[in-house]
């Protein structure tokens, strides 16, 4: 029976400084050494077809459900979803029971992850007591245990609000990250609002009930000088709003993730695995995501992991709850779709997934950590049996993807992800 903590790999590919070395790697008891050659011959060797070794990635935007939605995912299980991955650090998103809107509903949150992270959490702080929107949350108690505020779940729908909010995070130095949603532009639509709704007769939701907050914000931005990040961004006007904000030299930044970068409306299935807010949107916007993130209007790709239990996903698109899985399939998705096409250079995807994200929200990169990854063969991407985490609705389910995870490494040591 092949040792998982006890093996060698020869003729890995390094990604270093944006650079690719050739080195070999013994691993013993978990931990991985880097070497010109594996000299002990009794150790076994795992053979790879184009190994990888890819610093590890960051994802600012999952949802871990715990505490109190642990039947959905938890935070033993999200972070085993998201080593098996290749990410290393997570930030999790405050719609959760209790809300972290104090001190004391966050140190629910963070005892649980003191106790079973696999790799590192950084929770956030709600920007709204019981993300309500009515009433500041408790930010000064917050600021030194969260990485920003938000209440991601749930756009701030008042300006007045929102204003308040951004001269408080601005005093303590922390960031704003917005869901932004109008949701009296929302009419109960579930998808976007274009050629698979009126095909279908499905209610559908206008573009402006996402840039128009932005819109809204970008200009409190400009009024507070509150560092601004916006989750998750789907339409074309989005992109242009932030790519003219960052040209006024606003402290804006924003992220995107995979299902809006490869799939377009009318490529739609009635199954809750395309149920997710902000909806999938038209080609045109698809494609103005794409020239945001090669030309650096989109700062980083996030999932927006969002697990749900099976039968919360199984209503088709008008009954299902919003949200997909992601973190498993984030890297594969992005590489079979833009590094292998030519589309994107392997530098500039881990300036998306590593070190923007990184550098933006203040994580750092560990020495040992990174993941291996085999390149050299393609596979048909089944949730149902390999994710590691509790949630299996995903768009991306059956597509042919390249980049199989092998291991992922924190300080060094290799996470065992299926536990």
């Amino acid at each position: 029976m092949f040792d998982s903590k006890n093996f060698a790999i020869k003729d890995i590919k390094v990604y270093e400084n944006g650079e690719l070395r050739t080195s070999a790697a013994v691993i013993r008891g978990g931990h991985i050494e880097f070497a010109d050659e594996i000299s002990d011959s009794s150790i076994p060797v795992l053979a790879l077809n184009d190994a990888i070794l890819l610093p590890g990635f960051a994802d600012v935007h999952v949802h871990l459900r715990e505490p109190g939605f642990s039947y959905k995912e938890t935070i033993r299980t999200g972070t085993a979803a998201a080593a098996a991955g290749g990410y290393t650090a997570v930030c999790s998103m405050p719609n959760l029971n209790p809300v972290p809107d104090s001190a004391e509903n966050l140190r629910a949150q963070l005892e649980i992850i003191n106790r079973d992270a696999l790799i590192r959490v950084c929770p956030y702080g709600a920007i709204t007591v019981g993300q309500k929107g009515e009433t500041l949350a408790a930010l000064e108690e917050l600021a030194p245990n969260a990485i920003a505020f938000s209440d991601d779940g749930k756009g701030v729908q008042s300006e007045d609000m929102m204003r308040e909010a951004m001269l408080r995070a601005k005093t303590l130095g922390k960031m704003i990250v917005a869901h932004c949603e109008d949701e009296s532009l929302l009419h109960g639509g579930c998808i976007h609002d274009g050629e698979y709704a009126r095909a279908h007769s499905i209610p559908g939701i206008c573009s402006e009930s996402e840039w128009g907050p932005i819109q809204r914000d970008l200009k409190l931005v400009e009024e507070t000088g509150c560092a601004y990040h916006v989750c998750h961004i789907s339409t074309k006007e989005s992109v242009q709003l932030i790519r003219e904000a960052k040209a006024k030299g606003l402290d804006v930044s924003c992220e995107t993730a995979p299902h809006y970068l490869v799939f377009c409306d009318n490529e739609l299935q009635d199954s809750g695995r395309f149920r997710m807010n902000p909806p999938i949107r038209s080609a045109e916007d698809r494609d103005a995501l794409i020239e945001g993130i090669l030309d650096g209007t989109i700062d980083m790709i996030a999932t927006d992991h969002a697990p749900h239990s099976e039968e919360e996903k199984s209503r088709g698109l008008r009954g299902s709850l919003n949200g997909i899985i992601g973190l498993e399939s984030a890297f594969p998705v992005m590489y079979t779709h833009f590094v292998k096409t030519g589309r994107m250079s392997l530098e500039r995807l881990m300036e998306l997934m590593v070190y923007a994200p990184r550098r933006r929200f203040g994580i750092a990169l560990g020495v040992g950590d990174f993941a291996l990854w085999e390149l050299g063969e393609s596979y048909s991407y089944d949730p149902k049996t390999t994710h590691a985490g509790k949630g299996t609705s995903s768009p991306f389910e059956g597509m042919e993807l390249w980049g199989r995870h092998i291991f992922t490494a924190m300080n060094g040591e290799i996470v065992d992800f299926k536990k």
